[in-house]
Order: structure tokens, then C-alpha cells, then sequence
């Protein structure tokens, strides 16, 4: 049976390490230290969440839907998933909205898709 493996000690979430590969079909196997893609820095939650953003194409919208999030959590969780990678996230630059953006954004809180919060934290860019 094959386990998930994250890179964290499941005892102390201390840093842990690939000391040998081997293969499934020859059974050869090589040791040494290697080093784990920053992938395996997250947590359970976050690789799940990173699997939906990528299923859904990195749509926020459909991220939003699927999860049932609203578009600030949505990039919260965004921000904390590059983060967790070691990444830095440049929040001096939001994202500028265009006049369609804006309004789209309106029309949702028109239609009580969003609240009043989330319509300001969306108009801001936060």
C-alpha cells in the first residue's frame, strides 16, 4: 500500500529528507540525500487546495464555487500556499481591477452572491 508522503516529520513537523529512490518495475535503488520539490513543504489542506486551484485552471471564480470560498479567502489561501513554498508574496503591488472587474464584482453583491465586506475587501484588491 502506498502512503501520501509530505515533506514534515508526521512526529515533530521537523524538515524531513529523501535518502534512496527505487523503482517499482527493476527494483534498482539509489541512495544519497535529496532534496524535495517545494511542494512537499505543505500541508495536507494546502496540496489539497493547490490541486483544486490547478483542476480548476486557476480560476478563482471556479476555485470560489468548488470550495464555496469567497474570492478573499481564495487569495489568502493563494498567498499562504507561496508563502509555505518559500516564496515571498509582493502585497505592496495589488492587482488592478479593470471597469469590467469592478463591475462584475457589483453585479455579485447586487445579486447577494457576496457580501458588502467582501465586495470592498474585491474592489481593493485585498
Amino acid at each position: 500500500m502506498a502512503y501520501s508522503m509530505s515533506g514534515r516529520c508526521p512526529i515533530c513537523a521537523g524538515e524531513v529528507v529523501v535518502t534512496q529512490y527505487r523503482c517499482k518495475q527493476c527494483d534498482s535503488r539509489v541512495e544519497g540525500w535529496f532534496e524535495l520539490s517545494p511542494l512537499y513543504r505543505l500541508t495536507p489542506e494546502q496540496m489539497a487546495f493547490v490541486e483544486t486551484f490547478i483542476r480548476c485552471e486557476g480560476t478563482i471564480k471556479r476555485v470560489e464555487a468548488e470550495l464555496g470560498i469567497s474570492y478573499p479567502t481564495v487569495r489568502a489561501r493563494l498567498r499562504d500556499v507561496i508563502r509555505a513554498m518559500g516564496y515571498e508574496v509582493d502585497e505592496t503591488h495589488p492587482p488592478t481591477l479593470t471597469e469590467a472587474d469592478r463591475r462584475a464584482i457589483l453585479d455579485r453583491l447586487d445579486a447577494g452572491e457576496i457580501t458588502s465586506e467582501e465586495a470592498v475587501d474585491l474592489l481593493r484588491g485585498t
